[in-house]
């Protein structure tokens, strides 16, 4: 009896063992590769909350006014929506899904970096039905109260609505914040309200609001929103791609997907910061960890977490090993 006490002990350490190392595989279970051929420069993201799995992007410039829903379980278009109302796009960066599932599309890309003194953001609903359809859209005039400036990132808040855009410079940008309300007539000015330090390409809020997320194409921060006044609070774990220029988190708060342009273009998912998921908040005395603190990489408290469970294992067989041996002599 005592002797069969250790291939179960031993048994037990590797279902430990096998839990840990296996943790990271559903962020795995969603990768996708995106197979419509009209999509060949993906340049935005947005994660439906209304039709889970299902991913809203875009193509950069010259290819009009078109959204695509992809399935990220098939990687196949499921939809695709022509916007009406809004003139011919000029250079469409970012897509963003608001409150009341209303999708907002960032035609604020500048390559002439200030050759245009304004540009436009779109806001239409989100269709109940995924279907091939004409959607008439909300054309809303921008312009920067320090002057142009080319740009990529269009982040919605979810819970208040508000729209911000981080421009695009290399040597680091700042980020705008837009009126309280967007108005489709006149001129919709908005104002730098924090630096940011990236030659950013996309960003994207947490579900509940509290983490901003922007990338760049080899890398990107978390930052803590304090309604506005970000601090940073670690580095994105961001893929390599050929040309990374998209991002959204999964509805639940727990990913980040991560896109690229190109034909067949993959989207990456890594672990979301600590901090921006949308379950209840943890019981008293439960503690937390801010991704990116000591220098690491945001979620790297995860990673954390299934180094301890595996040395827990070990230690248990060791121990059980010592208190066999002891019996038996």
């Amino acid at each position: 009896m005592r002797r069969r006490s250790l291939p179960l002990l031993a048994g037990l350490a590797g279902l430990l063992l096998a839990a840990a190392g296996t943790a990271p595989a559903a962020a795995d279970a969603e990768r996708f590769t995106i197979e419509d051929p009209r999509i060949s420069e993906s340049s935005g993201l947005a994660a439906s909350r209304l039709h889970p799995g299902v991913y809203w992007t875009h193509n950069d410039s010259d290819d009009g006014p078109y959204l695509y829903a992809v399935d990220s379980a098939t990687g196949k278009t499921v939809a695709t929506v022509t916007m009406s109302g809004v003139g011919e796009p000029r250079d469409v960066e970012a897509i963003s899904i608001g409150p009341g599932n209303e999708i907002y599309v960032g035609d604020i890309g500048d390559n002439l970096d200030g050759g245009w003194d304004h540009v436009w953001i779109y806001e239409l609903p989100e269709p109940k039905e995924l279907t091939d359809r004409t959607v008439r859209a909300t054309q809303y005039v921008v312009q920067y109260a320090d002057g142009a400036r080319d740009a990529e990132s269009l982040m919605v808040h979810p819970k208040t609505g508000r729209v911000y855009i981080a421009d695009k410079k290399k040597a680091g940008g700042s980020l705008y914040e837009g009126p309280e309300t967007l108005s489709p007539s006149g001129v919709n000015v908005f104002r730098r309200i924090a630096p940011v330090d990236l030659w950013a390409t996309d960003g994207a809020f947490s579900p509940n609001g509290e983490q901003l997320a922007v990338r760049g194409y080899f890398g990107g921060i978390a930052y803590d929103w304090n309604g506005g006044r970000i601090e940073e609070s670690g580095r994105l774990s961001v893929p390599l791609q050929r040309q990374g220029e998209s991002m959204t988190y999964t509805p639940d708060g727990k990913q980040i997907m991560y896109g690229s342009e190109g034909s067949g273009s993959s989207v990456e998912p890594r672990p979301a910061p600590d901090g921006g998921e949308v379950s209840a908040s943890p019981s008293p005395g439960e503690g937390s960890t801010r991704a990116g603190e000591g220098g690491g990489e945001a979620g790297t408290s995860k990673g954390v977490q299934v180094g301890v469970l595996a040395v827990a294992a070990v230690i248990a067989v060791v121990w059980g090993m010592g208190r066999l041996r002891r019996r038996s002599s």
